[in-house]
């Protein structure tokens, strides 16, 4: 085999996603070998070349995908390997990437975007051995519950990220889970053995905030009795993590800005300077980039948390991941009391499944320890749960809406588009439907066409 003839190799217990995935990369040119179990390809790879890029699954009887990763990895380290998995949570999408893994294939996947990402793997240069830091791929990572498109993305993105100090940006509603990814992000790092600090900015008044994150000496204001460490103290060597960063006071910004510029600060009131060795996670729920538009929020600082930006989704965007949440927190729930987990009837679970969730993760924490403290006996039923909205309008709502945005535009005979109202509606209407699949598919364009009913090519056009 050269070069110019690449050939891919797929092993998968299953053998109808083998079929399906060789006869889409022939067609585009590519060769493809099926494999049926990890022996049949050890044992390829013992007597033969090796191939130009490996497609494993995650899970198959008798050796598991990470292992076969790490059997690749030490005896032929050229072969790009792609992961298939359905099981995409977070401590696999840690292993696997952090193991040396080129990218993790979520399944079902988009037939189009799994020879991509084969083309990707041909085209990439020669893959090394990754470091993991602070976690070791066999060992135990962090707990991140999630089987939701969004959620697979956000773990495949933690696992990129492992072993790196780059500073993150966590964009999320309050009760979305913010804390927990900062931590995952915290514990697969390098930083892992060290403290991970956690701030709420919006917790402290804002003439306290600098002394609670820089520290003060003995002294330096009224009341400061002693000297203190700050939250930057505390974390040296770890992570520090300031949740709804949009509501630090300006001239705290201006300071925050000129400690990670320099990297290094001094406690309030001091004179000796001490080393900001942390890696800052930083979280809000606000817009940010429009709060920079409107100077509630310092440009340059906004560039330096933003360095990577990721989009913690609302539970009612991932709502297939809520029976999954509940029995995890139901059991937690039970634990802390001391008592057998209760159950969920499947007309309870259809409530909560429905329910719109404005407290997101938080609120549905809350929600399984009342019904284990107060519901008597095993089961929880549609009853035993406090009055919950679905959150959905009806079409009298969203229609009624229209109807007055359309009185309102018609009465001052104002519109944004040069062929009228009906344009300017259609386009708004478009975009909202398109950003919504999207977003609830993760940004796999395929799935969000067909649940529109539009095709792939229409929707690529229109965003």
């Amino acid at each position: 085999m050269n070069a110019r003839d690449p050939e891919v190799w797929i092993v998968d217990d299953d053998a109808s996603v083998r079929r399906v995935l060789a006869r889409a990369l022939e067609h585009d040119g590519i060769q493809a070998r099926e494999f049926e179990a990890p022996a049949a390809l050890r044992e390829a790879l013992a007597g033969e070349a090796s191939p130009s890029v490996l497609v494993s699954d995650l899970r198959m009887p008798g050796e598991s995908g990470l292992q076969l990763l790490e059997y690749v990895r030490a005896e032929h380290p050229d072969v790009p390997v792609i992961v298939m998995t359905a099981y995409a949570d977070l401590d696999n999408s840690v292993a696997a990437l952090t193991g040396g893994a080129f990218e993790l294939l979520p399944k079902p996947f988009d037939i189009d975007e799994a020879v991509d990402l084969v083309r990707r793997a041909l085209a990439d240069a020669t893959p090394g051995p990754r470091d993991a830091g602070g976690q070791d791929a066999a060992g135990e990572g962090p707990s991140l519950i999630g089987s939701a498109p969004t959620m697979k993305a956000l773990f495949r993105v933690i696992g990129r990220l492992a072993g790196s100090d780059l500073s993150v940006l966590l964009i999320g509603e309050s009760g979305s889970g913010k804390e927990r990814i900062a931590r995952a992000l915290h514990e697969t790092s390098r930083r892992a053995d060290q403290p991970f600090v956690a701030l709420n900015v919006a917790a402290i008044p804002g003439d306290l905030l600098e002394s609670e994150l820089f520290g003060h000496e003995k002294g330096a204001f009224s009341g400061a009795d002693e000297a203190r460490a700050g939250y930057f103290e505390h974390a040296a060597g770890g992570t520090l993590f300031l949740d709804e960063i949009g509501d630090m006071p300006a001239a705290l910004q201006t300071r925050l800005l000129r400690v990670l510029a320099e990297g290094d600060f001094h406690r309030l009131g001091g004179r000796t300077t001490m080393r900001a060795d942390v890696r800052l996670i930083a979280a809000t729920n606000q817009d940010l980039a429009r709060a920079v538009a409107e100077g509630r929020f310092r440009e340059d600082l906004y560039h330096r948390l933003n360095v990577v930006e990721l989009e913690v989704p609302p539970l009612r965007g991932r709502r297939e991941d809520i029976p999954l949440l509940l029995g995890h927190y139901l059991s937690e729930a039970a634990r802390e009391m001391n008592t057998e987990p209760k159950r969920m009837t499947d007309e309870a679970l259809d409530h909560l499944v429905a329910h719109a969730w404005p407290g997101n993760v938080r609120e549905l924490v809350n929600l399984c320890r009342r019904v284990t403290a107060l519901v008597p006996g095993p089961d929880i039923r549609a009853e035993d749960l406090p009055r919950l909205s679905t959150g959905q309008p009806d079409d009298r709502d969203w229609t009624e809406a229209l109807r007055a945005w359309a009185r309102d535009r018609l009465a001052t005979g104002s519109t944004a588009q040069p062929d009228g109202l009906m344009a300017e509606a259609v386009e708004q209407l478009e975009r909202c439907l398109i950003e919504e699949a999207l977003k609830a598919t993760g940004g796999r364009r395929a799935e969000a066409a067909r649940l529109l009913g539009i095709g792939r090519n229409t929707l690529s056009r229109k965003t």
